[in-house]
């Protein structure tokens, strides 16, 4: 059997068995994992328990969510949307992969997987091959990177805009850096100084810490910029304080791209004051749960992640930095509790599945230590 990660309990997850080494159905691919990245929002808010899929599900034939469980969703207990894998067998009908190709999927954290290349219900992200003799950790930020494009898409940025891009996560990074390649002058907040340090790396003009904030963001920039304030404000935190800074930040009739999974009431968010006063634009922006891009069928999913994938493996996007902790599958547990007790020194935690030749065993061995990051992980054609 292969193994899965799944939510035990809130704060712990445990590994349990899934089903990998049936025969294939038509359009399947069969996966060994080698590398996969834990999602610091979806994930944690589901081990926490905090998601809004706890004790209710989206219905999406109605498109809202209704009270009870899922009685046809697949595993929703399941973790993970973030994977690189070896592809080991492919069944006769699925063209343009190949047994020993190198893909990203939005796999959950499992061993072994068996994938339909043509269905995108679970999470959205389509299988994407990679491409050969590069590290394998770009691949990681494939999903988040799509997400964060889907954002700079939906804001519609325009050359010589003002964004303020608010949470540098890994996907509010990936915003900035799209943002600023797309033409826009970037002011970037968070409050972990780690990050605004990463934030400048990805070009933006410049950050702010918004608890050091005099009257807040919006003023400030205000204030500094003139009464338009930015064109544009993306937040990707998924904070209803942040969201409300964001709409602040924009001048009269700007535009508020919402990025971040809000969880419960949204507490710090007052729509009496800017959102009242000054007729700003609020854009969801959601690339999955059946929502199709905005300009498709020119942009499809394939696009969007072929894309992203293109610009992660070009110099345009520096993700060394980005990744900053490993664990071994064994040791999942381990890398949910960096996220939630050291939020100030983890950006990205990786999951690796060993052995693996592709892996170097001394970098192997070291996972065990996650405190410690190690050099990138090649995809060597002589491996082969």
């Amino acid at each position: 059997m292969a193994q899965v990660l799944r939510v035990a309990s809130p704060g712990k997850v445990a590994i349990g068995d899934i089903d990998a080494e049936r025969p294939l159905f038509s359009g399947e691919i069969r996966l060994k994992s080698i590398i996969s990245a834990i999602s610091h929002g979806t994930e944690l808010n589901f081990v926490r328990g905090s998601s809004p899929f706890s004790g209710q599900y989206f219905d999406q034939s109605l498109r809202v969510f209704v009270e009870g469980v899922d009685i046809n969703s697949h595993d929703p207990d399941v973790l993970g949307y973030e994977m690189v894998s070896e592809v080991l067998e492919v069944a006769d009908d699925v063209a343009g992969i190949h047994v020993g190709d190198l893909i990203h999927s939005g796999t959950p954290h499992q061993d072994r997987a068996i994938v339909n290349v043509g269905d995108q219900r679970r999470f959205g992200y389509p299988v994407t091959v990679l491409p050969r003799g590069k590290p394998v950790e770009p691949a990681l930020f494939i999903s988040l990177g799509s997400v964060a494009l889907q954002a700079v898409h939906d804001a519609n940025i325009k050359m010589g805009d003002r964004v303020l891009v608010s949470g540098l996560g890994s996907i509010g990074l990936l915003t900035a850096r799209f943002a600023v390649l797309s033409g826009a002058e970037v002011f970037a907040s968070d409050p972990i100084a780690l990050r605004r340090e990463l934030g400048r790396q990805m070009g933006a003009a410049a950050t702010i810490d918004p608890t050091e904030a005099g009257g807040g963001i919006g003023a400030q920039l205000k204030r500094s910029l003139g009464p338009r304030g930015v064109d544009i404000a993306i937040e990707t935190s998924g904070s209803y304080k942040a969201l409300h800074a964001s709409i602040a930040s924009v001048g009269v009739g700007g535009r508020v791209v919402s990025v971040g999974f809000y969880q419960g009431d949204a507490i710090g968010l007052r729509l009496g004051e800017e959102w009242h006063h000054n007729r700003p634009e609020l854009i969801s922006s959601m690339g999955v749960w059946g929502c199709p891009h905005r300009n498709s069928p020119l942009w499809d999913r394939q696009r969007l992640t072929d894309a992203v994938r293109d610009l992660l493996y070009s110099d345009k996007i520096p993700t060394a930095s980005l990744l900053t902790h490993y664990v071994d599958f064994a040791n999942a547990q381990r890398g949910y509790e960096l996220i939630m007790n050291k939020p100030n020194d983890v950006l990205k935690v990786a999951i690796t599945y060993a052995p693996y030749s592709l892996l170097d065993p001394s970098k192997t061995a070291r996972t065990s230590q996650p405190e410690k990051t190690r050099p990138s992980a090649r995809h060597d054609s002589e491996t082969q």
